[in-house]
């Protein structure tokens, strides 16, 4: 009788350490999922700035730093190794500002800011900015929920002896965070 207690007693252990390993596997899983999710969706913005920098070059012969600094970021981006995250989003956000530009230089164009093809890669860019943006917060969520299992009782004591690591949350620049300066004087 003892024997079959013992028995059941060790199952059930074992089905409850299996349980809180393949949580934490999964949680590891989401999180390198939804990382993923972002490069790919960094990768599709670095494939239309090509596109975007030749159809914006013929319009302003004055913006060429801009489009400079727009390949080079480009360039630096595909550059970062794919396991620097924050590195690869402090490129990431100043390639997103420095695009924002392009913008501008539009306004000044108008002839660019009527181009059909102009048009379509901005409105491409735009959404693909918005599927970032979508991305990055999908992967803090998952970061959250890796980190909350690898400090909360029991799933802790499981990822200490398979050593899990933390995940990084993705952090906002400081000066993102500030509120724009907003003057109503004419």
């Amino acid at each position: 009788m003892t024997a079959i207690v013992i028995i059941v007693v060790l199952v059930v252990l074992g089905i409850i350490y299996a349980s809180l390993y393949n949580g934490l596997i999964r949680a590891r899983t989401y999180t390198q999922e939804s990382w993923s999710q972002i490069d790919v969706q960094l990768k599709r913005r670095n494939d239309l700035i090509p596109n975007l920098v030749e159809t914006v070059k013929g319009y302003g012969h004055y913006e060429q730093s801009t489009l400079e600094k727009i390949t080079s970021l480009r360039s630096q981006l595909m550059g970062i190794p794919s396991d620097d995250h924050q590195k690869a989003m402090e490129v990431s956000n100043q390639l997103s500002d420095t695009l924002k530009s392009i913008l501008a230089i539009s306004e000044a164009y108008p002839d660019l800011k009527a181009n059909e093809e102009y048009s379509k890669l901005m409105e491409e860019l735009s959404n693909t900015e918005n599927k970032i943006a979508y991305s990055r917060q999908l992967y803090n969520s998952s970061a959250a929920s890796l980190n909350m299992k690898l400090q909360t009782f029991p799933s802790n004591m499981v990822a200490n002896l398979h050593h899990f690591t933390p995940a990084d949350y993705l952090q906002v620049p400081e000066e993102e965070k500030s509120a724009p300066k907003v003057s109503f004087n004419n």
